[in-house]
């Protein structure tokens, strides 16, 4: 699953930050990916902090750069920077403090081309990760909306399967967007339908050929209510913004994976019974679902990817290990 992105990495140096520099698990997984010599690290915190850290944990973390955002030195120029990004939404002096917590000043970084991408979350909440990034990074053109997906990946006796799952993490519903006189911007539905789509262009860097099923307690028009309509007219405007990819629904879980099934409630469906990349209509179905199938269904679950943001910023699981934040750096890394 990683070869891609492995020899992304050899071809290109890239580095990262990571915000939370005192962190054991981030300190073992700079550790581990300064041996292998993937990437240059920076590390967000007080030089002897992070020092006294990497020594208790018995990490060597000599070759990767520590800074202090409280004696940076070019800490006037990445404040005048922010208020410039913030436009009147912030003052000098919000900004500044702002820039002396690890989320902020690692998000300026990659904005001053310093940093290639960041990876935070092993303490800060998801929003606190999502804010700086939206706030300073932006989204790139054509998004209307950050979302997010999870790769979820397992070595079975007849080979290795990969699936994509979105939006675990981000969105919580999705509803229209009015302007000030109230005339509709930009329609739910539009937002669940870039949701699959960004989902799909994901899948397919983790090699996977997306085959996208917009999810629902119903397959073409069985059932009513909740989030019946969203998941259809979404698969709908899904289908007329990207015409390339294989995307139907709505469609329940057994209707998207088994083909008998698939195939009697949903025929002629070139992705019911075949689905790799499965979109939900909420969070709650979302961040459930692909639990489920980590914990139960014994899968590797890697994310929550970020997507729609201008350059590569990954959030990490508070109840992440060091092994999870290794292979979320090369993830995010090889995203640059």
């Amino acid at each position: 699953m990683f070869t891609k992105l492995l020899d992304a990495l050899k071809a290109t140096r890239r580095t990262i930050v990571f915000t939370e520099g005192t962190d054991a698990r981030i300190l073992e997984a700079a550790d581990r990916l300064i041996k292998d010599d993937l990437m240059d690290v920076i590390l967000i915190g007080a030089p002897d902090e992070v020092a006294q850290a990497a020594r208790n944990g018995g990490f060597n973390v000599d070759k990767a750069t520590v800074i202090d955002p409280l004696t940076y030195a070019d800490m006037e120029n990445m404040v005048q920077t922010m208020v410039e990004l913030r436009k009147g939404k912030m003052t000098e002096e919000q900004c500044r403090d702002l820039l002396k917590k690890g989320n902020y000043f690692g998000t300026m970084l990659v904005k001053m081309g310093k940093a290639d991408a960041l990876l935070g979350g092993a303490t800060y909440s998801t929003a606190d990760t999502v804010r700086p990034a939206l706030q300073l990074v932006k989204t790139r053109k054509g998004a209307h909306l950050v979302s997010s997906c999870f790769i979820l990946f397992r070595e079975t006796e007849k080979g290795v399967e990969k699936y994509c799952m979105g939006d675990c993490a981000i969105n919580l519903s999705y509803e229209d967007s009015v302007d000030k006189e109230g005339n509709v911007t930009f329609t739910a539905a539009d937002k669940l339908a870039e949701v699959a789509i960004e989902s799909a262009r994901t899948a397919e860097f983790f090699g996977i050929d997306p085959k996208v099923a917009m999810l629902s307690f119903s397959t073409k028009g069985s059932g009513k209510g909740g989030t019946v309509q969203l998941s259809h007219d979404a698969s709908v405007r899904a289908k007329e913004m990207a015409p390339d990819l294989a995307i139907d629904g709505e469609m329940q879980f057994d209707a998207a994976v088994s083909p008998v099934v698939g195939q009697l409630k949903f025929p002629g469906s070139t992705v019911a019974g075949y689905a790799n990349t499965f979109i939900f209509p909420c969070i709650e179905a979302g961040n459930i679902g692909y639990k489920i199938a980590q914990r139960l269904g014994g899968f590797e679950a890697y994310g929550p990817i970020l997507q729609g943001l201008n350059a590569p910023i990954n959030d990490l699981s508070r109840g992440c290990n060091a092994e999870e934040v290794y292979k979320m750096a090369i993830i995010t890394a090889g995203m640059a």
